[in-house]
Formats: C-alpha cells, sequence, structure tokens
C-alpha cells in the first residue's frame, strides 16, 4: 500500500481514530525539526503551530499593504487639493513637481505635454517629440514600469539621465493622449515589472484631467467664479 493510499483511507473515514483511539498515544512521529520522537498529538500542535504563525505572518503582511495604501491615499488626497487650488498652468505643474519629489519621494520627474489648446509652447513640457515617444504614448495601456526607456525619453532628464536605472512611464489620457509623464530613479528596484500600477494610472487620470483643464486659463489670467 502506497503512503497516497493510506492518507487517502484516513480522509475518507475520520472516524478511524475514534475507533481506534489507542493509536493516537501510542503512535510515535519524527520531530520536524530534529531526531526527535514524539507523538501524533505533538506533532498535530507543531503543525497548528506553524500554521497559526504563517496565518500571522499573513496577516501582518496585509496589515502592512494597508497602511502603505492608505499612506499613498493620503498623499494623492493632497496632490488632488494642491491642483485643484492653482490659478494657473504654471502654478500647477510647480504643484505637481512639488508633491512627486517630496511627497512620493521621485528623484527626477520629466514630463512632455501635446494636443493641449491655449498651452505656452516656450515650455519644456512643450518641445517637440519625435513620432516614435508619441506612439510610445499612444500604446500603452496602462503604466510601464522598467529598467529600460527610449533614448529620446531618457534625455529629458540631461546630465542626470546616465545615473538613472528604473523608470515609470505614465501615459496622460482620458478621451486622447496629451502626454507622458515619466518617473526616473537610480534604484533599480524603485520601479520594476511586476510591480502595481493602480496609483500610477490614478496620478495619470489625475494630472491629465487637471492640466486638460487648467491650459484653457492661459487666455483667462486665473479660474473665475
Amino acid at each position: 500500500m502506497k503512503a497516497e493510499d493510506v492518507a487517502q483511507y484516513l480522509q475518507e473515514h475520520p472516524q478511524f481514530f475514534n475507533d481506534h483511539a489507542d493509536l493516537l498515544a501510542d503512535i510515535q512521529i519524527s520531530h520536524p525539526q530534529d531526531d526527535k520522537v514524539i507523538s501524533l498529538n505533538e506533532r498535530q500542535i507543531i503543525a497548528l503551530r506553524e500554521r497559526n504563525r504563517a496565518l500571522q505572518d499573513k496577516l501582518l503582511e496585509l496589515i502592512s499593504f494597508g497602511e502603505e495604501n492608505d499612506a499613498i491615499g493620503e498623499k494623492m488626497h493632497r496632490l488632488s487639493i494642491a491642483l485643484i487650488s492653482v490659478s494657473n498652468l504654471d502654478e500647477l505643474l510647480n504643484a505637481l513637481y512639488f508633491s512627486l519629489k517630496e511627497d512620493f519621494s521621485v528623484p527626477l520627474v520629466a514630463m512632455r505635454f501635446w494636443n493641449i489648446p491655449n498651452a505656452d509652447q516656450s515650455k519644456t513640457e512643450f518641445d517637440t517629440i519625435s513620432e516614435d515617444v508619441h506612439a510610445i504614448a499612444e500604446s500603452l495601456p496602462q503604466p510601464y514600469c522598467g529598467n529600460h526607456v527610449a533614448d529620446e525619453i531618457k534625455q529629458w532628464f540631461g546630465e542626470d539621465a546616465e545615473h538613472l536605472h528604473s523608470f515609470a512611464m505614465i501615459p496622460l489620457n482620458t478621451t486622447r493622449t496629451i502626454g507622458l509623464l515619466v518617473l526616473g530613479s537610480p534604484d533599480p528596484e524603485r520601479f520594476y515589472p511586476e510591480m502595481g500600477t493602480l496609483h500610477l494610472k490614478r496620478l495619470g487620470e489625475l494630472a491629465c484631467t487637471t492640466l486638460t483643464r487648467y491650459s484653457q486659463l492661459e487666455n483667462t489670467g486665473g479660474v473665475t467664479a
């Protein structure tokens, strides 16, 4: 008889140990961590402790994720308030740069925009970009995280480009793509391919919506009641 047959039999006949209760005290098995011999009851206790420890570790992990999400949510809330409180596009860009660098601790940030009416084309953010970059932004269904970006995009960071080893590319789009937001870090693990992108996607949607709105203020001089 194979071990699998014994295990299956015991699963199908749970009353076995009721009918042979003396076996619970008499059976001795190896300790899972050393060479001692212990009873079946002791082995069950060890198994329950191991399971409890695994559940505790999982609970602590979930609590950590929850606390991290709460912290990110608070930062997103502060950024949202900052963006809706500005009165023109310059203030909006300053608020976005400040939040990403100071609140989210992103070392370097670069942005390029297009298809925004009434925008000041003299700003670096509106520099002409190639069709390849347009195609990259249009092709991203969600933010990209990884260690490589196109050379043209990397050069947006100027002299700091050579020190960057991980990137997050966030397409700015709602009904259409109006730009690309790129975050850079010298830490190769800061933006890694397997990381979640939900918060990055929400960041892109927030930036895109407010940029579209406040670009209209260039000709009005600010928000009116």
